[in-house]
C-alpha cells in the first residue's frame, strides 16, 4: 500500500440519523428509506434495505437499492409508477442511515462500532479505547471504497492531537476502516 493523499478538507461527511444525507450517500443494508408519492397516500411508506440491498415498493416491484443515491432510486421509482401515475411526483430520503465503521490493529478495543451519529476519526480511536503503547501513531490509515476502488488516507495522530492538521480529522463514512500499525 503506498502512502495515500491527505483527507480534503470537503470531504463527504458521513449522514446524521434522520437528518439530510450527503447527495452521493450511496443506500445500504439496513438504511430505512422514507418514500412517498404526492396525492397518493397509499404509496407512502418507509423500505427497509434488507441485506441484499435491496427493497420492494407497491407497483414498482422488486428495487436494487444497495450501492445506489436517493436520487437514483427516486429516479428508478418515478419510471415503474410512470405506468400507472401521470407524472408521479416521488420523494425519497434515508430516514435512518444504519452504518458501521471498523477500527482494527494496535488500539485497545479493535472491532465493529455504530455510526449512529457524525463520528471523526479521533473519536472512533477513542471508542476503541485509545492507542496501544506500540502503535505508529503517525502512519494510521483511513481505508475508505471510492467509485469501485479502496482509498488509503493517511492520518497522524499525534499532530492532530497537538492541535496541527485538524483537516485530516475527519468525519468517517459507513464502511471506513481506520487501520493502526
Amino acid at each position: 500500500m503506498s502512502d495515500g493523499p491527505a483527507l480534503p478538507a470537503d470531504a463527504p461527511r458521513q449522514p446524521v440519523a434522520g437528518g439530510a444525507v450527503p447527495s452521493d450517500y450511496q443506500v445500504g443494508p439496513g438504511d430505512v428509506l422514507e418514500i412517498s408519492v404526492w396525492k397518493e397516500e397509499g404509496l407512502t411508506k418507509d423500505a427497509l434495505v434488507r441485506p441484499d440491498g435491496g427493497l420492494t415498493f407497491p407497483l414498482v416491484g422488486e428495487i436494487h437499492a444497495g450501492g445506489k443515491t436517493v436520487d437514483q432510486i427516486n429516479q428508478e421509482i418515478v419510471k415503474g409508477l410512470s405506468g400507472y401515475l401521470s407524472e408521479p411526483a416521488v420523494s425519497v430520503a434515508v430516514k435512518l442511515a444504519n452504518q458501521k465503521f471498523y477500527v482494527v490493529g494496535k488500539v485497545n478495543k479493535p472491532g465493529e462500532f455504530p455510526s449512529p451519529a457524525r463520528i471523526d476519526v479521533m473519536q472512533a480511536i477513542s471508542m476503541a479505547g485509545g492507542l496501544t503503547p506500540f502503535a505508529d501513531d503517525d502512519d494510521i490509515r483511513i481505508l475508505r471504497r471510492e467509485g469501485g476502488r479502496v482509498v488509503s488516507y493517511t492520518f497522524d495522530y499525534g499532530s492532530v492531537s497537538g492541535g496541527d492538521d485538524l483537516d485530516q480529522n475527519i468525519v468517517l463514512r459507513g464502511g471506513d476502516v481506520v487501520v493502526v500499525p
